[in-house]
């Protein structure tokens, strides 16, 4: 994984997900100047989603879905959309969880959790599944953050129990797609589907 991190950008669609993670290192020094501290810590908070993918090493094309969503997420919340504009929330749960539960399903692939989606064995039933399961705590998860940073934080932060299921509901959506997804696209580079070496004992 950390090879994956350390590797040079190749061609322009790896070359403007790297783009898009230094636009979010500027947005938290952006938005703790020109906003509030508070937005500044929401846009921090964000960061890590930037730069699993790297980590991860999935393909170009989804890194770049994974950081423009988390962007657009994490910005509506500092420009309050999700206040503004009555349905804007329910669209960001929809796409964000069904991203966000990929980008688990390819990270616990890298540590052997789970089968790749690369693998002969990759089951597509499996996909669909975990990607349902993983989106539907990422989205608890999500809704304990909010609770979380209306409680301690800042009450700028909408927080309702309709607005939690329905949220989690429409996540759930986003997620089950996310598994469709999973199971017929190519989320993880080539190479990832070649065969091991074979070692030879001396």
């Amino acid at each position: 994984m950390i090879e994956n991190f350390l590797r040079l950008p190749r061609g322009p669609v790896q070359i403007t997900a790297d783009l898009l993670r230094l636009l979010g290192v500027i947005s938290v020094v952006v938005a703790g100047v020109w906003w509030s501290p508070t937005d500044a810590g929401v846009l921090a908070f964000a960061l890590p989603a930037l730069f699993i993918p790297r980590f991860v090493g999935v393909r170009a094309w989804f890194d770049v879905t994974c950081n423009v969503v988390v962007l657009v997420a994490a910005w509506s919340n500092v420009f309050d959309l999700y206040t503004r504009v009555a349905w804007w929330d329910l669209v960001v749960h929809f796409t964000c969880t069904g991203v966000l539960a990929a980008l688990a399903y390819l990270g616990l692939s890298r540590f052997g959790v789970v089968t790749p989606t690369a693998d002969p064995g990759f089951r597509r039933a499996t996909g669909v599944i975990l990607g349902l399961a993983l989106g539907l705590a990422v989205s608890a998860l999500w809704e304990m953050v909010e609770w979380a940073g209306y409680t301690f934080i800042s009450d700028r932060i909408f927080v309702t129990y309709d607005d939690t299921i329905s949220d989690m509901a429409i996540g759930g959506l986003g997620a089950l797609l996310a598994g469709f997804a999973l199971a017929v696209l190519p989320f993880e580079p080539a190479r990832l589907s070649e065969p091991a070496p074979s070692r030879v004992e001396v």
